[in-house]
């Protein structure tokens, strides 16, 4: 079993979370998705806590959302 590199790369994000690194760049850009910009180039690293963290406020989030908007059913006739 390969255990979980503790930093990714954005494409590496992207991959986890099936969008483009140019989405998770705008993320990390926008302080959403906490990031470590290593190395003379400036290569962005995510930590793999770090993006479940992501993860948990994005359920969260949605949670919320469908609690303050809850799907009403049209064919539903009282």
């Amino acid at each position: 079993m390969v255990a979980t590199p503790r930093f990714l790369t954005l494409t590496d994000v992207a991959e986890v979370l099936n969008t483009s690194s140019a989405q998770v760049y705008a993320l990390v850009r926008r302080g959403d998705l906490p990031a470590i910009k290593i190395g003379g180039r400036g290569q962005w690293r995510v930590e793999s806590s770090m993006l479940e963290d992501y993860i948990a406020r994005m359920y969260k989030q949605a949670e919320d959302f469908v609690a303050q908007h809850p799907f009403v059913d049209a064919d539903t006739t009282d």
